[in-house]
């Protein structure tokens, strides 16, 4: 089998359009969020502050080539770009169109159809539209003719020599088999042969081999369910309306999911914390390190890499640059290059035979963050020698939260009990 190869997702938010200027204000860029990140309880880190790219525009060639060169420095093999398309009208397509044309970066690409409506959901108007999706056949047929030109670059990202495409939402689709349909037919006829179509795996969704889907893509933290912290956090802010979850409990969760009947690659996140989103309604996945990331994503590499059912070893990572959801590799103010080198370091854990996550699973002690950022490039054995001696702790959820989880995952797997409850849950807060 084929090297794993891992493929991060990419935000193509950072410059401005006229779209944003008009809705949010002047000079939008995804930046507008991010410093606005304020802490929720003690030791929690907001605003996430960019280290050595700084606040980059993606319109300039330079910080794309820079990004590329980090990523294959640090063991990242390609990018996958949200694409952005609204009934013909695209977004934040400079950065793409800019690479398609002969600019950086010089990297592998795939790309995910981020096929939902804008709306004010981060200033709490979730029902005020921005821009619409507007399906249809017509529509089905002018966006897999535009994604043609992308999958015809030597650059594609490519399984068994198909195109790899993803979208995003399967839920939002009209008459997803009739779009799978079109766009395979159109892909054969316009000589690109056959693609390699995958759908985002959320809780809930429809069934994806039913429509025509080749696989199903993990995007952590959708698709899982977590033990929740609650008001265990230490002086939580008294207006903290949001949800606090577990971090090693979703990469437990990761870890443990077996696929169904279509073939499922796994993806990790080495964070997330949407505060600088939704403020005091946050979701935030609390006791992220470096290394509890290096042993999920060393558990992720190991697991494709036996997975007879993938027809490629990749394992996805959200994301390089989601710096307003606290979810990035790039280089930060406070780790620096921590993630990146956990990236790199996770690739030989892989191969060993005891590994951070088979020693500690979940109860992975949390370290300072000069001791987090020494070691997450330190080799293996080195690391596991170190952690004999340490016996510092995270906050835990209760035996009552891990119950109200595993109660969820139950009710996941039933889907008629689960529309029915949903509401409820909603009304009482154990839901969104």
């Amino acid at each position: 089998m084929n090297q794993p190869k891992l493929v991060a997702f990419y935000l193509p938010q950072f410059h401005p359009i006229p779209e944003n200027d008009e809705w949010w204000g002047t000079g939008f860029t995804e930046w507008t969020n991010v410093v606005r990140g304020n802490p929720m309880y003690p030791g929690h880190l907001q605003p996430h502050v960019p280290g050595e790219l700084g606040y980059y525009d993606l319109r300039e060639d330079s910080i794309r080539a820079t990004q590329a060169e980090l990523a294959r420095r640090f063991g990242i093999d390609a990018f996958c770009y949200y694409y952005y398309w609204f009934d013909g009208k695209r977004l934040l397509e400079q950065p793409l169109d800019a690479m398609l044309a002969g600019g950086a970066p010089d990297l592998p690409f795939c790309l995910c159809w981020a096929n939902e409506n804008w709306t004010r959901r981060w200033d709490g108007k979730d029902h005020e539209v921005l821009i619409s999706q507007n399906h249809s056949n017509e529509d089905n047929l002018k966006i897999i003719r535009d994604l043609i030109r992308h999958f015809r670059d030597s650059r594609y990202l490519r399984i068994d020599g198909r195109p790899l495409m993803i979208v995003y939402r399967l839920d939002q689709l009209p008459d997803p088999q009739a779009m799978v349909q079109q766009w395979r037919e159109e892909c054969r006829q316009s000589g690109v042969g056959e693609i390699f179509l995958c759908a985002v795996r959320r809780l809930g969704m429809p069934d994806a081999k039913r429509y025509g889907f080749d696989a199903l893509v993990d995007f952590p933290p959708h698709g899982f369910v977590a033990a929740e912290l609650g008001r265990s956090m230490p002086s939580l802010h008294e207006k903290f309306t949001g949800r606090v979850f577990d971090y090693q409990d979703m990469a437990y969760e990761s870890i443990r999911f077996e696929s169904g009947v279509l073939p499922n690659f796994p993806a990790v996140m080495p964070s997330w914390d949407n505060t600088a989103r939704k403020g005091l309604r946050a979701h935030i996945y609390h006791g992220s390190t470096p290394l509890r990331y290096r042993a999920w994503l060393a558990e992720s590499i190991k697991r494709v890499s036996t997975d007879k059912a993938l027809p490629q070893p990749i394992v996805f990572i959200n994301a390089w640059n989601e710096w307003a959801e606290g979810c990035h590799l790039e280089p930060d103010a406070v780790y620096g290059h921590a993630w990146l080198d956990a990236t790199r370091t996770a690739r030989a854990d892989s191969d060993a035979d005891r590994r951070l996550w088979t020693e500690y699973g979940r109860n992975l002690p949390r370290l300072s963050v000069q001791d987090e950022i020494r070691l997450a490039r330190a080799p293996l054995n080195m690391v596991l020698e170190e952690f004999r001696s340490i016996k510092r702790h995270d906050i835990k959820p209760t035996t009552i939260e891990r119950l109200i989880a595993a109660l969820r995952r139950r009710i996941e797997t039933w889907p008629y009990v689960r529309r029915a409850i949903l509401p409820i849950a909603r009304r009482l807060g154990l839901a969104d």
